[in-house]
């Protein structure tokens, strides 16, 4: 299992490929695949089958994963992509912004 930089709720910029420079909040993560869901990056088109009497089927786009190491984390304060450093405060690890030292 491993641990990632971003968590569930965190303002998220994309580092590389064809979704370059998008930003959104995180939806959800996975340690395991290493893998994160950006809000509105990585939009992919999905074909569905009606599965019950009613229900209808469609195509609909959704947000599909990213790898981890292509998203970074953006600083609240500063507005900027950055790196995190911890850092112990009053007894308990904080997370610091590299870019304005601001805690996280």
């Amino acid at each position: 299992m491993n641990t990632l930089h971003l968590k569930k709720g965190d303002l998220a910029v994309v580092l590389s490929g064809k979704e370059k420079g998008k930003r959104g909040t995180v939806l959800s993560v996975d340690p395991k695949k290493g893998t994160v869901v950006v809000e509105g990056a990585n939009i992919v088109t999905c074909h569905t089958k009606p599965r019950r009497q009613g229900e209808t089927g469609g195509i609909i786009k959704r947000e599909a994963a990213l790898r981890a190491c292509k998203v970074m984390r953006v600083c609240p304060k500063c507005d900027k992509p950055t790196r995190l450093a911890h850092s112990v405060e009053n007894g308990a690890k904080v997370t610091v912004c590299k870019h304005c030292g601001e805690i996280i």
